[in-house]
């Protein structure tokens, strides 16, 4: 099961063991090598084929955040260097994301004023950018040159040169962002030259045999930008050039089409990358973007549409998910579900990034994956079932403790349980499968459809956490008790019918999810149909 990703895989002259590569994600605690190396020698124990780091800065006018690393001020250096050294030491492989925001960047991060091929605003950034001149170009040429050079001094064994989402590279290559009338804009040869002369610059300062990938856009997703044939003679360009390998994101942080939120389909950026594979022959494509389960990447892998799949979230929700597969466990992998909660949200905020579904993610040195097991086994009762008793279930098991969990519904889950029938939200029912396996696994008794209402039910115990979750808030609203006046869980859980037209009282995340259900959740529409009609989009061609 799995031969596709699991297969050994080569980029550039690197050897990889499978075809998973752990994409980039900003962390916001670069600067703590500990907690920096034990996140990511955890994901290589795991069996990332190819870890991606968060986007080191280039320099301080392309900074994502204050907390960002930046690749060539030396304090950046330690901090790097143990993470790199734990990977080894885990058996893994690690690559360097170069990175610039261009006209992402804030200028409250450092008192920079934000740069650009053009001085044309973005709607994600408050600050104007500063259109570059000529010597200020040729200068962050030379700091992307230079963060590879340094990448390599530190034993990286691969750079990733961020050219996609809108950042400074794919900046350049677009005619909504670049409205230059000189070398480095106007035609697309002129509009390529800037990420041409990059590559070319980080060849030149590291070694051949050091690999270079590029992610570039499938697609911008954005009007009037780079068109599907410019994005494939991009491509053909790089490749040309001498490039390792293509990394496919697709779309703009300011894109009106989503592109990793839940309501997102799994796979259905892959025919993009594929796109790009066709157009590059035999050069390795890798597939980016809202793929979470390495079931549905090993059937990528299997086509042959692609060369490697990766995922970053993923990664977050389980750090051993490719080891846990090549087990043959799959039951026990817990799904990343797209919330963005914790991880996109938190890094957009450059705040430090975890997991809405593993709270250990990003906290890995404060709860270590192999905890010392306690002098005494104690007794502990878990009241609720929903996500947070699971998961306290599941900790205070882990640990070697007897653990018994209180449900007052007939199944576990909670909240969960209602959001999985949201059109989109599918996957939230994948924790509760992932707990049901894990409690079984660690021998956590389950009392189903159990009312804890004395305290002489909970007797014997050594602590009780109690988790028994919310319920609906009724609404002070003259006629809210007649009798076709219901709550989101009636709807949800119990099926109450409602007519043709609904009012919906609250505009708040479920007053959206609930005229979501109701508009969608009957129809049995093929999600990735919905989706690509609601956005007009048509799935490239090969």
């Amino acid at each position: 099961m799995f031969e596709h990703a699991l297969a050994a895989g080569r980029i550039g002259g690197l050897n990889l063991p499978n075809r998973i590569v752990m994409g980039s994600m900003h962390l916001g605690f670069e600067h703590d090598g500990d907690a920096l190396a034990a996140f990511y020698a955890e994901r290589a124990r795991g069996g990332a084929g190819l870890i991606v780091t968060g986007g080191s800065c280039v320099n301080r006018a392309g900074a994502g955040g204050r907390n960002y690393s930046f690749i060539n001020e030396d304090d950046a250096a330690p901090p790097l260097r143990q993470a790199v050294e734990a990977v080894h030491s885990a058996g893994g492989r690690i690559a360097l994301q170069l990175f610039h925001a261009g006209r992402y960047a804030l200028r409250s991060s450092f008192g920079i004023q934000p740069v650009a091929p053009s001085a044309i605003p973005s709607r994600f950034s408050p600050d104007p950018p500063h259109a570059l001149n000529g010597d200020e170009i040729l200068a962050t040429i030379e700091d992307f040159a230079s963060g590879g050079r340094r990448a390599r001094e530190l034993g990286f064994d691969a750079v990733e040169v961020m050219a996609s989402e809108g950042y400074l590279i794919n900046q350049f290559l677009s005619p909504v962002t670049n409205a230059r009338d000189d070398a480095w804009g106007g035609d697309l040869e002129r509009r390529m030259r800037f990420a041409r002369e990059i590559l070319r610059a980080i060849r030149a300062a590291t070694h051949a045999a050091f690999p270079v990938i590029f992610r570039i856009s499938g697609a911008d997703l954005m009007p009037n930008s780079t068109t599907a044939e410019q994005t494939l003679e991009f491509a053909r360009a790089l490749a040309g050039d001498g490039v390792d390998g293509l990394n496919v994101g697709i779309g703009w942080h300011e894109s009106p089409i989503p592109t990793v939120q839940h309501l997102v389909p799994s796979g259905i950026w892959i025919p993009y990358a594929a796109a790009v594979k066709t157009a590059v022959g035999s050069l390795p494509v890798i597939a980016s973007n809202r793929m979470n389960s390495l079931e549905q990447a090993d059937a990528v892998l299997a086509a042959g549409s692609v060369d490697f799949i990766s995922m970053a979230r993923p990664f977050l929700a389980d750090s051993a998910l490719v080891v846990k597969a090549a087990r043959g466990e799959s039951a026990l992998v817990n799904t990343c579900i797209a919330c963005n909660q914790a991880c996109i949200d938190r890094s957009l905020l450059d705040e430090p990034v975890s997991c809405m579904v593993n709270p250990r993610a990003g906290r890995e040195l404060g709860f270590p994956e192999n905890a010392i097991a306690p002098k005494r086994r104690g007794r502990f009762a878990v009241v609720g079932g929903g996500p947070a008793g699971m998961e306290s279930a599941r900790a205070l098991a882990a640990l070697g403790h007897f653990v018994e969990l209180f449900e007052a519904q007939d199944e576990l889950g909670g909240q969960f349980r209602m959001a999985r029938r949201i059109p989109g939200k599918r996957d939230f029912g994948e924790t509760i499968r992932y707990f049901t396996h894990e409690l079984a696994r660690l021998n956590v008794g389950v009392r189903l459809k159990c009312h804890v209402f004395a305290a002489e039910m909970l007797r014997g115990f050594d602590g009780i956490v109690l988790a028994s979750g919310v319920l609906p808030r009724r609404v002070s609203l003259p006629g809210a008790d007649m009798p076709h006046v219901v709550s989101y869980a009636d709807l949800l859980l119990h099926g109450s019918v409602v007519g043709e037209r609904v009012a919906i009282v609250g505009a708040g995340g479920i007053g959206v999810d609930v005229a979501h259900y109701l508009s969608f959740g009957e129809t049995g529409c093929d999600e990735t149909t919905r989706f690509l009609y609601e956005q007009g989009l048509a799935a490239p061609s090969n």
